[in-house]
């Protein structure tokens, strides 16, 4: 008889979106690895996935709770039926997702139908329940849970609304009682369309973190994007409650979330997380670079942003021990004249617009803002970068700018560029333009970038130098007092530009 290959079914589920990514078991186990495994050998236990979309978390928790717990319940249909009712529960994201979660963890998409492996539910949904839920929306058109653009999501009909149960209800209201669990734990939505120009997206998986931790389980764990490290739209906040929060006892991080989700391109890439209610000290962060293992314990708020990689955390504390002034105060911001990126030249003009495809005449009575650097020379990049998504090429290196110019006196630009620094000599600007090509000065860049764009925050580790003379990568570490380890890690971390 010849062997069969029987995959997991849940390996081969195509992904809804890079925003909604399906956790295969290999993961879901590796963030249940991370819990005390006593848990799991307690007949009272309780855990909750908030998000689920395959019911891959529930399923796995499930196999080792019945493991667990066979000698205080021996009886293995009374086993089952015990960890069903009185140990799993999910919330669904969608009412597909809610089917499909179903079948995972009960083998079939009614809790009480008749191949259900429990013998306890009197009704369809189980413990794992989906409601179709509605935006509540304020004045602005926003919804108050969520953010969602009431333009993008007010639905009437049978259409998915994406009102998310559990950051639009309580718990309560979920589940028509009061419930504590001691785990949380689940892969939550990535981001939803906000109504922005050119599909833009605001992250929401914040919401999630937050109104788990509000819960005060015993253990929190989640799968979300590393973005929050040092950028995305909208979380200052969450960026700030995160890294001042000494819960956290575990954080993995994988640069290049290929390696965490195939086939999955999520700009800065993810992480999982344990955050335990009792841990008050600091994290063990390990990073995951190129198959690459590395691991530290870090105080997570040692700067307003965090530095994931242990090499690069020691070089930025040696450029900024020296107490510098900083690029970030140099730096426009976007729009330095105050033109959006569809802004192009006029008919006449007495000053020169610079757009991206080309220059042309416009008048310099219109410009109201950056006014003062009209008449200077000034260096400009492009605000968007060259890595994809902010990832490294192939090779493990980045390039960062895609364009470094100078523009003479008279010439302005419009939101597609940045004004990095402005002179009164063309020789100062050259200058400039040769400090940012150097590795060190984009590798700085780079602890900042967690997708396309560039911002002026991106150039607080940066130091401001004396531009009256060119600088070059060797003056710089011997300068700042690098060894051959940090060069050689920066070197490897960078590629040379023209």
């Amino acid at each position: 008889m010849k062997n069969t290959y029987s995959p997991d079914i849940l390996n081969c589920l195509a992904n809804l979106s890079s925003d909604e990514v399906f956790t295969s078991p290999e993961l879901a186990n590796r963030m249940l690895d991370l819990l005390p495994q006593e848990l799991f050998r307690s007949p009272k236990t309780r855990f909750l996935d908030p998000c689920s979309k395959s019911g891959v978390f529930l399923r796995e928790i499930a196999k080792r709770l019945l493991a667990g717990i066979e000698e205080q319940i021996p009886d293995l249909q009374e086993r089952i039926d015990h960890v069903m009712t009185k140990q799993v529960f999910g919330i669904a994201c969608t009412d597909l997702t809610a089917e499909m979660s179903r079948r995972t963890l009960y083998c079939s998409k009614q809790a009480n139908g008749e191949y259900s492996v429990s013998t306890a539910f009197h009704d369809g949904q189980g413990n794992l329940l989906y409601e179709r839920c509605h935006h509540t929306w304020n004045s602005q058109g926003r919804c108050e849970h969520c953010g969602a653009s009431m333009g993008e999501y007010l639905r009437t009909d049978s259409r998915e609304t994406y009102a998310y149960p559990f950051i639009h209800k309580s718990i309560k209201e979920i589940f028509h009682k009061n419930m504590q669990f001691d785990v949380i734990i689940g892969n939550p939505p990535y981001q939803m369309s906000d109504g922005g120009a050119q599909a833009s997206a605001s992250p929401i998986y914040q919401h999630f973190v937050e109104q788990s931790k509000k819960m005060n389980p015993r253990y929190l764990s989640m799968i979300i994007p590393s973005r929050w490290f040092g950028g995305g739209k909208g979380l200052d906040e969450f960026r700030k409650e995160t890294l001042n929060d000494n819960r956290f006892r575990i954080i993995v991080d994988y640069e290049n979330a290929n390696e965490c989700f195939a086939g999955v391109d999520i700009a800065g890439g993810v992480c999982y997380f344990l955050w335990d209610r009792d841990h008050k000290g600091d994290c063990l962060f390990v990073n995951i670079n190129n198959k690459q293992r590395t691991e530290s314990i870090r105080k997570l708020n040692e700067f307003s942003t965090f530095i994931r990689r242990i090499e690069a955390l020691h070089i930025v504390q040696k450029v900024l021990s020296k107490k510098e002034k900083l690029m970030s105060d140099v730096v426009s911001s976007s729009k330095p004249f105050g033109l959006r990126t569809f802004v192009r030249p006029q008919e006449s003009g007495d000053i020169i617009l610079r757009w991206q495809n080309g220059e042309g005449p416009y008048k310099r009575s219109e410009i109201t803002v950056g006014a003062n650097m009209i008449d200077k020379w000034k260096v400009i990049t492009s605000y968007v970068g060259y890595d994809h998504a902010g990832n490294p090429g192939k090779d493990g290196k980045r390039k960062i700018f895609t364009k470094i110019d100078i523009l003479p006196p008279g010439t302005i630009c419009n939101e597609t560029y940045l004004v990095i620094n402005s002179f009164g000599s063309k020789e100062e600007a050259e200058n400039m333009v040769l400090y940012m090509k150097t590795l060190f000065f984009r590798f700085l860049v780079s602890q900042l970038m967690y997708s396309h764009h560039i911002t002026k925050s991106a150039y607080q580790f940066v130091p401001l130098q004396d531009f009256s003379h060119p600088w070059t990568d060797e003056m710089l570490y011997k300068k700042y007092g690098l060894t051959e380890d940090e060069i050689a890690f920066i070197e490897s971390m960078i590629r040379p530009m023209e």
